[in-house]
């Protein structure tokens, strides 16, 4: 009886002071309205305070990139925090550089708002949006790659540069998550947003995009992306892709031959073997009407198989066609070891650093 009464007792005492800690966080931990201030009164919000900054800006319908759901595995939510935002954490230093942090970098997610807080965010993420769309076409590409149309339907339209990429929300145990897919529809193509998705074993976006069907309703966020397309049709445009690292190429080209059907381009793109080949058809058929543009595809793994294209890694067949000191802009997207290699390259061709985008994966 003793031993009931002293679990009946040290119970009672427990959820006595669970309860109390409970009201003490609502009394004491009340921040009540809080000021954030985005770019110098650009966008002056009132928020309640003792919530992240990623879940403050998401709603007030500001979208920064966010992959882990708020978790902070992710790195993505960079923005900057002039004042306000307490102390770098320790789940944050493994994502921020030393110049990061010294530019007051913070990620967005583990930033909890306590007082008035100051950032800066940059214009085109303050133009991203939520979209609803409908699938209108999943068509397989490879045994493992799929081309997905989805049709917008609120906002119907979508204004993006070549290059940039949308963040397709997905379920998961945890609640929605986000995933981020470039953009392979060109520009031009304003009612619709195509992808080119790999199927990644576990992976929990691709294999949601992998299962979705005609008719399905799916939301996405964006444009996102740094991809800057230089404007002086003398300049030559080199694309270098391999698997799902094809979606932002096809944006890229599509959209130069609709504004500049006289400019100069290259396209390399790298597979393993010919069952990995996509879309040469559609860029030969492309070539026939822009004879500017330079389709080379090479296999890394012939296997005797009956091809007539390059061999080898594609960083060879960029040095094999490439010629030194002509004035180009590159665009590399794949996995990191192509890019590094292509990117060696393109430096001994003679392009600036700034000139080379890529979007390692």
């Amino acid at each position: 009886m003793v031993f009931v009464l002293s679990v009946v007792c040290f119970t009672g005492l427990t959820m006595s002071l669970a309860t109390l800690l409970v009201i003490a966080a609502r009394v004491l931990v009340n921040y009540g309205t809080c000021q954030l201030d985005i770019n110098a009164g650009e966008k002056p919000l009132e928020v309640q305070g003792g919530q992240t900054l990623l879940a403050a800006l998401y709603a007030n319908e500001i979208f920064i990139p966010s992959a882990c759901g708020g978790k902070g595995s992710c790195g993505h939510c960079k923005i900057t925090v002039t004042a306000g935002g307490g102390p770098v954490l320790p789940t944050e230093l493994s994502y921020l550089t030393r110049g990061e942090i010294r530019s007051h970098v913070r990620l967005a997610c583990q930033v909890k708002i306590r007082e008035n807080i100051f950032v800066k965010i940059p214009s085109d993420l303050l133009n991203v949006r939520m979209f609803d769309a409908t699938i209108e076409s999943a068509t397989p590409l490879t045994h493992d790659i799929k081309g997905i149309r989805m049709r917008l339907d609120t906002p119907a339209e979508i204004v993006q540069r070549p290059g940039q990429y949308v963040q397709v929300q997905a379920p998961s145990p945890d609640g929605p998550v986000f995933r981020a897919y470039s953009i392979s529809s060109p520009a031009y193509d304003r009612n619709a947003v195509e992808l080119v998705v790999r199927l990644v074993p576990g992976g929990l976006g691709s294999t949601y995009l992998h299962t979705i069907r005609p008719g399905d309703r799916v939301n996405f966020t964006g444009p996102y992306g740094e991809f800057h397309l230089n404007e002086d049709p003398a300049v030559e445009i080199v694309c270098v892709g391999g698997g799902c690292g094809m979606a932002p190429m096809r944006n890229i080209i599509y959209t130069l031959y609709d504004r500049w059907p006289e400019r100069t381009c290259w396209l390399f793109f790298g597979c393993r073997t010919k069952q990995d080949v996509f879309y040469l058809e559609q860029f030969q058929d492309l070539a026939q009407t822009h004879p500017h543009l330079h389709v080379i595809y090479a296999l890394s793994e012939q296997d005797g198989e009956n091809w007539s294209g390059e061999t080898g890694f594609i960083h060879l067949s960029v040095d094999k066609y490439l010629e030194s000191g002509v004035a180009r802009q590159a665009f590399l997207c794949g996995p990191p070891p192509m890019i590094d290699a292509v990117t060696q390259v393109l430096t001994a061709k003679g392009l600036r650093p700034e000139d080379i985008f890529y979007d390692k994966f």
